[in-house]
């Protein structure tokens, strides 16, 4: 822990490290559902539709994950905050 620097600032770091890492395996996920629909256009009509439901589905599941992500964020957000205020009331 750095000088002047609160639990409460250290527990932000952790999260926006946290954030940040959803992020790039979200991308890498977006990046890797984006190589898989390059060749596509080879298939026939119905395999198209198929390769898109797939997506469609993949999409849905981060979208899920992202949600999950946020929500956990926010609790252990809210959590830190009524440490913080027990530890003031207790001060």
């Amino acid at each position: 822990m750095n000088p002047g620097e609160s639990a409460l600032d250290l527990a932000a770091k952790r999260l926006e490290n946290a954030l940040h890492v959803l992020e790039q395996r979200l991308a890498q996920r977006l990046k890797a559902a984006s190589d898989d629909a390059g060749g596509l256009f080879d298939h026939d009509r119905s395999m198209l539709a198929a390769e898109l439901d797939a997506a469609r589905a993949r999409e849905r599941e981060l979208e899920e994950a992202g949600a999950q992500a946020s929500e956990a964020l926010g609790r252990a957000i809210q959590e830190i905050r009524t440490a913080l205020n027990g530890q003031t009331q207790e001060a």
